[in-house]
This record gives structure tokens, C-alpha cells and sequence, in this order.
């Protein structure tokens, strides 16, 4: 059974490297094509170009990573079974749940892989896709701080509001911080700046207004110069609120989602969905390889053709309603954690039915 698995999982690995690698090709001709007169226009050597794609190769990847597995897996049993080798292992005893141990095993190291990939991969990536494309596509894309002011509890009791964050420096401006007592404001301070001192170990407050709301009168005080203020909230932290929920890792992007709930703001539709996605893409491609290999065992014979067709049909059906659905979610259609997991849990329940009317 050892060698059967090897020569499985080695065909299996071939044919899905080979298709992923095709799907990159061609994005990268379907791009270019498209692209090419931005390029020339905008002076980008080839050395800048490479870049760009490189910054899109780790998404491709893990988008089209399902339909490479469901296509690797529709050709190797569809070979298998037109050069009778599987009428073989089936009459030799071996059953449908042991035939998919090597397809599986390969699936689970690609998931695995992915999960990383769009846990830590793809955000990173996806900073400079944007940031080449706001400099040299002319694109623009939303931050946080776009649509007013962000706002983050910063304890359980305060309220933190900036106006903006310098990414490099990672100074705010506009600052504001509310302390409350129950319902009722308590004390309130304004600056016009804020920056974190590492020989200090505290936030620096530039011309700061501070007041006091005491029952019956309000205290006030102004200090020009400069005040220190010890707060929960790291530099580190702060610098990601700069980042949009697609350019967070998973981690950044779990903590971002808990903070904004804590501090009661109620539309993160968006980035409830984008978070729960990027743990249900990876999951796809296992779900792919057990659609691929019991419907392949339907079939008597089949050419390479028929199997690349139909694969590319059923991956492509996937991702468009994969798509839709999100869609829907983004919307409020829908419940965010369902859009995002919705897709794979239908297509697990056609794998399911398949793998229970496989012929063996």
C-alpha cells in the first residue's frame, strides 16, 4: 500500500503543481495585457512590474489552489481508472476510503500551507499591491481613517478617538480621550498630538486641554508644552489601525474585530466577513479533493479534455458563488461568519452525497 500511496501522491503533486503554476501564468498574461499601456505610461521598468506580480502570486494561489486540487484529482483517478488500474485496486480490496488517503494527504500540507498563506502571506502582500497601485494604477483604496475619525476602547472605561495615524512615525493627531464612569463622562482630554517615548515608557500629549467633569462644575487646564499619559494601547497597535482588515495578518485582524465590538460599534459586516474567509479558503481545497475523486469513479473512461472541463466548471462555479454569497454577507443580508462559510459547507454536502454513491 506504501508504494500504491507514493505513486498516487507523486502523480497527484505533479499534476496540482503543474495547474497551479498554468493559473498563475495566466493571470499574469490576462494582467499584463491589460496593464501594459498603464506601465508604459507611467515609466515602471520591468524590475518594479516583477514586484507588482510577485505582490499578487501568494492571492492566485490561494484562490485557485481548489480548483488545481479538484482538477489534479478529477485527472489522476480519471487515468487511473481509463488505464483499468482502478477496477484493480478496487477488486484488490482496497475501498474508496483508503484510495483517498494520499489525495488527502497532499490536500491537508496544501491547506496547511494555505492557512498560512492567507493568515500572514497574502496581507503582507496585499500592502504593496496597494500601495503600488494608489502610486502607479491610479486605484485608491479606503484606510480607517478615511470616513472620520477611528475610535478604539482603550480601556474598559476609555475611549480613544485620532484622526490619523502616521504609519512610519506612528504619531496621531486630533486627539481625543474620554473617561467615563458608568454612563456619564468623567474627564476629558484633547491634543493636538500624540507619540509614544521608548526612554519614557508613555505617551507623549503635544498642547493639551484637559477637562474634568466634576457634579456641579467643570474643571479646566491647558498645558502648551507637552503632558505624559500612561495608556493599555501599544505603539505597535496603534500603527495597525492604519491597516485595512485585508492587509491585517489573522492575528492584527482578530484583535482589530474585538476591540471594535468592545467598544460597541456594530458595522464590521465587512471585516467579520473578510476575517472568517481567509480561515475558510484554505478548508476549500480538501473539500474539492473529496468532490473530485468519488465523481471520477463514475465515470469509465474520460480524456484529459473532459476532465480539465469539468473541473474547471465545478471550480469556477464555486468561486462564483463563493463570491455572491460574500456579496450578500457584505451587504447585511446575511449573516457574516454563514457568508463566509456557506460555500464550503454546501459543496461538503455534494462531496458527501458523491462519496456515498461512488462505485467501487
Amino acid at each position: 500500500m506504501k508504494r500504491l500511496d507514493i505513486y498516487i501522491g507523486r502523480q497527484f503533486l505533479a499534476t496540482f503543481l503543474f495547474a497551479s503554476l498554468s493559473f498563475l501564468v495566466l493571470f499574469i498574461v490576462i494582467d499584463l495585457i491589460e496593464n501594459v499601456d498603464r506601465f508604459i505610461k507611467n515609466d515602471i521598468g520591468p524590475g518594479v512590474a516583477a514586484q507588482y506580480y510577485l505582490s499578487w502570486l501568494p492571492e492566485v494561489f490561494l484562490l485557485t489552489a481548489p480548483v488545481a486540487v479538484l482538477l489534479a484529482s478529477l485527472y489522476i483517478t480519471g487515468r487511473l481508472s481509463s488505464s483499468n488500474e482502478l477496477p484493480v485496486i478496487f477488486s484488490a480490496g482496497i475501498g474508496l476510503k483508503r484510495l483517498l488517503l494520499p489525495f488527502l494527504t497532499i490536500t491537508l500540507a496544501i491547506s496547511a500551507l494555505n492557512m498560512v498563506n492567507a493568515g500572514w502571506i497574502v496581507p503582507h502582500a496585499t500592502i504593496h499591491k496597494n500601495w503600488f497601485g494608489v502610486h502607479y494604477l491610479n486605484k485608491s483604496y479606503d484606510s480607517n481613517f478615511e470616513k472620520g475619525n477611528v475610535h478604539i476602547l482603550e480601556s474598559d472605561n476609555r475611549i480613544l478617538s485620532l484622526a490619523r495615524v502616521d504609519q512610519n512615525s506612528g504619531i496621531a493627531e486630533n486627539v481625543r480621550i474620554e473617561t467615563f464612569e458608568g454612563s456619564r463622562m468623567v474627564e476629558r482630554i484633547d491634543a493636538d498630538s500624540m507619540r509614544y517615548s521608548e526612554h519614557a515608557g508613555r505617551w507623549l500629549l503635544d498642547n493639551v486641554r484637559h477637562r474634568r467633569f466634576l457634579p456641579d462644575t467643570t474643571l479646566y487646564t491647558e498645558n502648551p508644552g507637552t503632558d505624559t499619559l500612561e495608556l493599555s494601547i501599544t505603539a505597535s497597535s496603534l500603527k495597525e489601525y492604519h491597516l485595512r482588515p485585508d492587509e491585517m495578518n489573522i492575528v492584527q485582524h482578530r484583535r482589530f474585530i474585538d476591540e471594535k465590538q468592545q467598544a460597541g460599534f456594530s458595522n464590521l459586516q465587512v471585516a467579520i466577513i473578510q476575517f472568517h474567509s481567509k480561515l475558510a479558503q484554505p478548508v476549500a481545497s480538501l473539500i474539492m479533493v473529496l468532490i473530485g475523486v468519488p465523481l471520477s469513479t463514475r465515470k469509465k473512461r474520460s480524456g484529459l479534455a473532459l476532465e480539465a472541463g469539468l473541473s474547471l466548471l465545478i471550480g469556477f462555479v464555486f468561486l462564483g458563488f463563493q463570491k455572491t454569497i460574500l456579496s450578500v454577507g457584505e451587504v447585511e443580508q446575511l449573516d457574516p461568519v454563514l457568508a463566509a462559510w456557506l460555500p464550503n459547507l454546501l459543496f461538503l454536502a455534494v462531496a458527501i452525497l458523491l462519496y456515498k454513491t461512488a462505485k467501487t
